[in-house]
């Protein structure tokens, strides 16, 4: 029976151990282990799983999820390494934080995958972005990918992109509550109450990644097909281009990026 220890019990932690109960895995294969007590004995009591210290965990684990943030890394990994069996994959679930940096805390050889996923997953539509380590195997991602997969979908990428996969799907979600956050406001000015444009919005923005998603089309024939010669639509798209929407969409993002290039080297 496959074990796995998930360090770190916050929101991320929580979606994946119950992305992984909703997929398949029992409450005997899966130990949280979290510093903060109450929230620890919380996560054991609502999902059946176990918990127990650091050290314990890591030593009866095949898989180890390090679901921290990235300041805590120097302090959780030294543990991980100490107790960590050989053979034992590392999944990083640490935002900014690079393979080489997680594989500089454990016994060289051990295998480490890297994941960005982001928070849809705790409606298990999430969007997660692996990346090999040094001594990461096939197999490796192929487990992290069928672990990711509980929460949404998942695809490989050379660690290379990593900081254009946070930019763009990391920090993605906040970019579209933007935007619906706009649309509601803008449905207000316009006299709607707001209960009423906040519906407008949201079914607004869910009907249409839907329909991106299942019609296969490219965002520009979707958009075509909206947009009538001379109309309303004509007149909203030549005002968001007059003011470089799009061009600040993508500084935006590169902006992003950058940052998350910036983390990364501390």
């Amino acid at each position: 029976m496959t074990k796995i220890a998930v360090i770190g019990t916050g929101v991320m932690g929580e979606t994946l151990i119950s992305g992984l109960l909703g997929s398949g895995w029992q409450p005997a294969q899966i130990t949280a282990v979290d510093r903060y007590a109450p929230k620890l004995a919380e996560i054991a009591d609502k999902y059946g799983v176990g918990s127990a210290e650091l050290a314990e965990a890591v030593a009866d684990a095949d898989a180890v999820l390090v679901v921290t943030k990235p300041q805590d890394v120097a302090a959780v990994l030294p543990q991980v390494a100490a107790g960590l069996r050989s053979g034992a994959l590392v999944v990083s679930v640490c935002a900014g934080v690079t393979t080489a940096q997680i594989e500089s805390y454990l016994t060289p050889g051990t295998a480490v995958v890297r994941v960005m996923p982001n928070t849809p997953a705790q409606v298990g539509e999430g969007m997660a972005a692996i990346s090999a380590g040094a001594w990461a195997a096939e197999s490796d991602l192929e487990f992290a990918t069928g672990l990711l997969k509980a929460v949404g979908k998942v695809v490989t990428v050379p660690e290379k992109y990593q900081d254009a996969v946070t930019a763009v799907s990391g920090s993605g979600p906040a970019y579209v509550f933007y935007v619906v956050e706009a649309m509601i406001d803008a449905g207000v000015l316009l006299g709607l109450p707001r209960d009423i444009a906040t519906t407008l919005a949201v079914q607004t923005v869910y009907g249409s990644a839907k329909l991106l998603v299942e019609s296969g089309a490219h965002p520009t024939q979707l958009r075509e097909r909206v947009t009538s010669p001379g109309g309303t639509t004509a007149a909203a798209l030549r005002e968001l281009d007059d003011n470089r929407v799009k061009a600040a969409f993508m500084a935006a993002i590169e902006a992003a990026r950058d940052r998350s290039e910036e983390l990364s080297e501390d």
